[in-house]
């Protein structure tokens, strides 16, 4: 068999295997859909749960979750850019850099739960926040960081080093070629690591059991005062996210509906992280726009 004939073969395998993915993927899309979408309404998505009742809603779980991710977001977004921008823009080529480099692939590779349990006894225990979104978000950002940290530093190496040449010839500094040059030019990988480590903040179930709690106490929406304590934006206070829910419902079975609960909570949970992921690359491709003129993106 000469080479042509090599090179169709192989061509047709990766047909296949890419069809298979994206036939699994279809179907688990679909199947979660289909089987939550009819359980949906406007009283399950703002009501509140029950714990022994049927008919119980998502809307603190719901709430929670947002509010997780954006704290989460908030603290780990920029240590990860500076950290990317420091490891490939400044940092010496040596064994201490190789070292950090390391440690950053053997940290995104830990086991949530791992994760769970060291912000349980870091945050939780010894820095005294209990059971807190607070627990949760910084627990989530040294689950979250080493990914991002690396999707940063690969995204700016992937630029051409012409491109910063050409700003040193424009006599832009290596701080000013970084901020108006790389960074701009390297935005699309940057969104697409934001995208994934929002994806993975929002459906994380196992880190939040130890560091945010498994309930959540009764909210005043009157009042969002942070120092409140019964006010939604209270850092200090214990949150059952979405996922987190989903998890408790189908491991206790007290709730009569419990099937019904946890199929509607699985559909709207995948339709907000779809829907993250279309918001953020219409942001992303605006951003991108304006900071390179280039109205599309290719």
């Amino acid at each position: 068999m000469n080479a042509r004939k090599w090179d169709k073969v192989a061509t047709t395998i990766l047909y296949l295997i890419s069809i298979f993915i994206i036939f699994v993927l279809a179907f688990l899309l679909l199947y979660i859909l289909v089987s939550g979408l009819p359980n949906v309404s406007w009283h399950f998505i703002t009501g509140r749960s029950s714990s022994f009742q049927a008919g119980g809603g998502i809307g603190i779980q719901l709430f929670n979750s947002i509010y997780l991710l954006v704290l989460a977001m908030l603290i780990s977004v920029p240590l990860s850019v500076g950290a990317g921008i420091y490891l490939s823009e400044y940092a010496p080529k040596n064994w201490l850099t190789n070292l950090v480099r390391n440690a950053i692939e053997i940290l995104s590779s830990l086991p949530s739960v791992v994760v769970g349990l060291f912000g349980f006894l870091v945050f939780s225990i010894n820095m005294k926040f209990g059971f807190s979104i607070l627990s949760g978000a910084l627990a989530l950002t040294v689950f979250n960081l080493p990914l991002l940290t690396r999707k940063v530093e690969d995204s700016l190496q992937s630029i051409h080093y012409t491109q910063r040449e050409a700003g040193y010839a424009l006599g832009l500094s290596r701080w000013e070629t970084v901020i108006h040059v790389v960074v701009p030019a390297a935005l699309p990988g940057i969104i697409t690591g934001m995208i994934l480590g929002m994806g993975r903040i929002f459906g994380e179930a196992a880190a939040l059991i130890y560091t945010a709690g498994q309930s959540s106490p009764p909210l005043d929406f009157s009042n969002w005062n942070p120092l409140y304590i019964a006010s939604p934006l209270n850092p200090l206070r214990s949150a059952e996210t979405l996922a987190v829910h989903i998890w408790k419902i189908n491991s206790e079975g007290i709730i009569p509906d419990a099937t019904k609960v946890s199929a509607a909570s699985s559909a709207i949970l995948v339709l907000f992280v779809l829907l993250l992921n279309f918001a953020a690359r219409y942001v992303g491709n605006r951003l991108y726009g304006r900071l390179t003129g280039v109205k599309e993106r290719k």
